[in-house]
């Protein structure tokens, strides 16, 4: 099967669509992003990307932290409006009924309805182009109790996760493998 050759874009999917809360309690917006990702383990850091002309970019760059709060298919609606309204015009919080909880480190509030909160500090804000990387350690991960098993697993097959790819939104809806599976020895029958 032949390959077409397009021109260089943004084609790496699917990739995670969160929403990412900044500010205060008192004073907070929500963004939605789909530029975010993992850049290291040890410490734990992470990144999103965000448009130097959207409302959370000042704040985040302000105040130098945020919350990453992962998206369920309950809250596809609520992520999608979030992404597509400012928060110089609407309280997103109250817009879309979804609760503030105080996090443990960051003052930008977490989203209560999400299952996994990531609270992060700002370590560097890296101009790209269209977008500036906010590099940030991650400080807590947050989960809602509900998914945690009764050995102490986080079972994130359970919380409906939902990936953005190509303009839509996606289910996550079963697991297909685990890390290694492909090389796993075969358990013999006694």
């Amino acid at each position: 099967m032949a390959k077409v050759q397009w021109k260089a874009g943004t084609f790496i999917y699917p990739i995670p669509a969160v929403m990412v809360s900044c500010g205060t309690m008192e004073k907070s917006n929500i963004i939605t992003v789909a530029w975010t990702g993992i850049l290291n383990t040890n410490p734990a850091m992470c990144y999103i990307s965000v448009r130097p002309e959207r409302y959370s970019h000042n704040i985040i760059k302000e105040n130098r932290e945020f919350v990453i709060n992962l998206t369920t298919q309950k809250l596809a609606f609520a992520t999608d409006w979030c992404g597509v309204k400012t928060g110089r015009d609407v309280d997103k919080f109250k817009e879309m009924h979804l609760t503030k909880q105080k996090g443990y480190f960051v003052n930008a509030p977490l989203i209560g309805e999400s299952p996994v909160s990531i609270e992060c500090r700002v370590k560097d804000i890296v101009p790209l182009g269209s977008h500036d990387m906010f590099v940030a350690e991650v400080l807590s991960i947050d989960a809602d109790e509900k998914y945690i098993d009764k050995n102490g697993a986080f079972d994130i097959s359970k919380c409906d996760l939902i990936a953005y790819a190509n303009g839509g939104y996606y289910s996550l809806d079963r697991k297909i493998g685990r890390f290694g599976f492909s090389v796993q020895k075969k358990k013999r029958l006694k």
